[in-house]
């Protein structure tokens, strides 16, 4: 006769533990080195949310690149611009993006080593050129 966990009542049975996971995938040890192997860490997502919730046609464009973001592992400018060839470098940390055929913009400023993505503004083309690009921080 077997033991196996059909055996033992319900309430003996041990529940597995939460495993430490990371956007869904199952970690069997703690993440160190380097955080850009898991993708960027984007930050003011709930502001594209709420932008296109008042801008239903950036929907797709926006959630798009939050997609592609986070699994990105970006470590420059020109690599933002390999996955996005309309994107353009503003500077060293900054990239504008065209959003939903460029009737929108949006300017992301970028921590490579920590591989993290802070939204800075998302707006229409007519209020991106009232902008410093180069300065906004809207969120």
């Amino acid at each position: 006769m077997s033991i196996g966990p059909s055996a033992f009542p319900s309430t003996l049975n041990p529940k597995p533990l939460g495993m430490p996971s990371h956007r869904g995938k199952l970690l069997l040890f703690p993440v160190m080195g380097n955080a850009s192997e898991m993708g960027m860490r984007v930050i003011a997502r709930n502001k594209l949310i709420a932008f296109w919730a008042r801008h239903p046609t950036t929907e797709a464009s926006l959630r798009h690149w939050h997609e592609v973001a986070e699994a990105a592992a970006w470590q420059s400018p020109l690599d933002v611009v390999a996955d996005f060839s309309k994107a353009k470098s503003l500077n060293g940390e900054r990239v504008r993006f065209e959003v939903a055929g460029g009737d929108y913009r949006m300017v992301v400023a970028f921590d490579w080593k920590r591989s993290i993505a802070f939204i800075k503004f998302v707006g229409t083309h007519a209020e991106y050129d009232k902008i410093d690009a180069l300065t906004v921080s809207l969120f």
